[in-house]
This record gives structure tokens, sequence and C-alpha cells, in this order.
């Protein structure tokens, strides 16, 4: 299971996104401010060789008339990703760990396998700041025929709300970059999905919400 070394990270998560977020064609911010951010939530997945940090953030940017929260997949590496230029967000210093280089997940395979494990119901959600313990508010499905299709591009897509990665035969894996609360229940996937992932972030307020995370979508529903 995930382990969460009690240190620092110089400069933080946080820092790192206050740069890298206006970038993105899914950030809803722009003008003068830069983004206020503030950890809402997330959770952790398991590399199966122990290599590969990877937790999945939930950032509320308070900047502008209304707040805002994105959903961040990241990755940690002791190494330079090959290949993943484009996708990385920073390089931190980590107290135990050493120099980490932080990558937006979506672009990492080591992410998208365990996303797919996730949804399949194969691996299980992690606490984002306990060790060794479970996360039982983010929920899983899948209800599609057949294994979950694991042969998406490397190239991940970025539009104005999410990012996409597709395979041959038509599936979509769909990261939710703009997090909206859901109206009804999210133990089971959005209509014409075959899988997803949900859970649970704190608003501004104090108040929780809970919204879709990723979507998984091979074909008609079975």
């Amino acid at each position: 299971m995930a382990t969460i070394h009690r240190t620092t990270l110089k400069p933080t998560k946080l820092e790192l996104l206050t740069s890298w977020l206006p970038s993105r064609p899914w950030y809803l911010g722009g003008g003068a401010h830069e983004p206020n951010l503030a950890k809402a939530g997330g959770f952790r997945l398991d590399d199966p060789e122990g290599e590969v940090g990877i937790e999945f953030l939930v950032a509320t940017d308070t900047s502008g008339s209304e707040p805002a929260s994105y959903l961040i997949p990241f990755t940690y590496r002791g190494a330079p990703l090959a290949g993943a230029e484009h996708a990385l967000i920073g390089t931190s210093e980590h107290g135990v760990l050493g120099t980490r280089w932080i990558y937006d997940g979506c672009h990492d395979p080591v992410l998208i396998a365990q996303v797919l494990a996730l949804i399949e119901g194969r691996v299980q959600a992690q606490d984002q700041n306990i060790s060794d313990q479970l996360d039982p508010e983010i929920v899983r499905s899948y209800v599609g025929g057949g294994p979950v299709p694991t042969d998406f591009a490397a190239t991940a897509i970025d539009d104005r709300t999410g990012t996409e990665l597709s395979t041959p035969h038509g599936a979509i894996l769909r990261f939710h970059r703009v997090l909206r609360p859901a109206t009804d229940s999210t133990r089971v996937p959005p209509p014409e999905a075959s899988g997803h992932v949900a859970g649970m972030w704190q608003r501004p307020d104090g108040a929780q919400a809970r919204g879709v995370f990723i979507v998984l979508r091979t074909g008609p529903r079975a």
C-alpha cells in the first residue's frame, strides 16, 4: 500500500500548480490574478513496481468570482520519464527521496494502467494522507462486457473541461479536470459509460461535495 512520508517537498505541489494551471485549456481563471489554491481532497494508487508515486489531488482555486475545483493526477518519479517532457509540471526536492520529477499523470502509462485496474476492481484506492489505509469514499464501477481495454494511445488530449485518451477501437478514458458536484448518485456510472471513478472533496465553506472524477466509455452499455 501507499507509504506517506512525513517530510518536506520544496517547492510544494500547490506552488508548482500555481504556475502550471494557467497554461491548461481547462483552467477557468485568467486575468491579472494568479490561482489561489488549497488542497480539497484526493486519493492515491499504488505502483505494483513500487517506483512511481501516484496521487489524485483535488485543488480548489478561490482567485475568481466563483471557486473552481480541479482534479490533478500526479505521478512522482525519481528520474525523468522519457518522451514526457510536455507533461512535466516541475521538479521538487523531497526530504526523504531527493529530487522528484512531477508529471501530469494523464500522460504517464503507470498511472493509466492503475486507473484501469481501479475501474475494473483489481486494485483499491488508498487514503491520500495515511499510509496503508484504504479510502472508502472513492467509488468505482465497471459494467462493460469483457475486460477493460488497455490499448490507450500514449497521447492524452486536453479540451475545455477535461483530458481524454482513446484506443484504436473507439474506447475513451476521460478525466474530468473541472469538477462539478453530482446531482444524482455517483455509485453508478453516468449514462452511456462502461465504468467510472467518483469521490469527494471539500468546498471552501467546509461543506462536502461529491462528483465524478473519471469515466470510461467502451461502446454501448452491456
